[in-house]
């Protein structure tokens, strides 16, 4: 009787094709989705796109379907001819070159409008923009059981920022931010060549040597480095209404985010707080520090509606519940 309902479980498996993209930040967020299809009992077989040769291999295999970040699970379908459903989860503009292939975006769009393509899209506003016919809207998620409280008794650094400084607003931004609170420790995490073009176009190169701490590339460093700073900030650069996927991150590690302010805040009810402006976000970060039992009403209340709506294992069961 055991053996037999082993056998179930097993022959109720969908097999699953993940592509992990290029992209680091697209590589954070399959992450989290292939974790989440693997806590929803499905047998997960990953292509890196980065580190991975053996595409024949993998190519041999029957799949139930394929997911991929931006345009890379499709890519992948068309360029190898796999007549199997495709769930590709978006957190680019589709219609930009962000989105994964380059120049090449607009070869790959028609096949959205295919049935069995379907498109889960990380923007509400743009989500409205867009008529393909399985088109839905699915915010940022994550793993819980990777990015979770690791209890440190007292973070080495009291802000966090993760991500590029490639345009002089957010650079000067940076650079006020440290030089208005020189009292506080500033941690940056950015790939390295945005750490050296940041150093080329700074007025304080000395405050960007100072504060950057490295590059992060895999979800178990990030989460010790948001643990490892009391209040993280953000500049979302992707999308209208949407929050990145560091917001998330954040809120499962129960630290603060201030985020500047977007429509998707609503996500949490009103209680996250946000900047209107850069002398609003100093006044916010000094309130928090200082108001312990503020910071930790705030980063409770958070988790929890993160926790019940925002988790890989529910959001994954979504994905998996549409595509047919």
């Amino acid at each position: 009787m055991l053996k037999y309902k082993s056998r179930a479980v097993e022959m109720k498996k969908k097999k699953i094709l993940a592509i992990l993209p290029i992209s680091i930040g697209g590589r954070l967020t399959m992450s989290s989705i292939i974790d989440g299809y693997r806590q929803n009992n499905c047998d997960v077989t990953v292509y890196d796109e980065l580190f991975d040769n053996n595409l024949k291999q993998v190519l041999k295999k029957k799949y139930s379907q394929i997911i991929g970040y931006d345009f890379s699970g499709l890519k992948f379908k068309i360029d190898n001819n796999l007549e199997i459903p495709s769930a590709n989860y978006f957190s680019d503009d589709i219609r930009s070159r962000a989105s994964g292939v380059g120049e090449e975006w607009g070869k790959y769009i028609p096949y959205l409008e295919e049935k069995e393509n379907y498109t889960f899209y990380w923007d509400k506003v743009l989500t409205e923009y867009e008529n393909f016919k399985n088109i839905h809207y699915l915010p940022h998620f994550v793993n819980f059981d990777v990015y979770k409280d690791l209890e440190y008794k007292e973070p080495e650094f009291d802000i966090m920022f993760a991500g590029r400084l490639d345009t002089d607003y957010r650079l000067s931004f940076f650079e006020e931010l440290v030089l208005k609170l020189p009292h506080l420790k500033i941690a940056w995490y950015a790939i390295g060549k945005h750490y050296e073009d940041a150093l080329k176009r700074s007025k304080y190169p000395e405050i960007i040597g100072l504060c950057y701490q490295g590059f992060i590339d895999n979800e178990e460093d990030m989460a010790k480095a948001i643990n490892n700073s009391k209040i993280v900030f953000n500049m979302n650069s992707q999308g209208i209404s949407s929050l990145n996927y560091r917001t998330f991150q954040t809120v499962a590690c129960k630290r603060l985010m201030i985020s500047d302010f977007r429509e998707e805040l609503n996500l949490f009810d009103g209680m996250m707080p946000f900047y209107e402006d850069f002398s609003d976000l100093i006044f916010k970060i000094e309130s928090y520090l200082e108001d312990k039992d503020a910071y930790n009403r705030v980063v409770e209340g958070c988790y929890e509606i993160a926790k019940q709506s925002h988790n890989s294992k529910c959001c994954t069961r979504y994905m998996l519940n549409t595509v047919r």
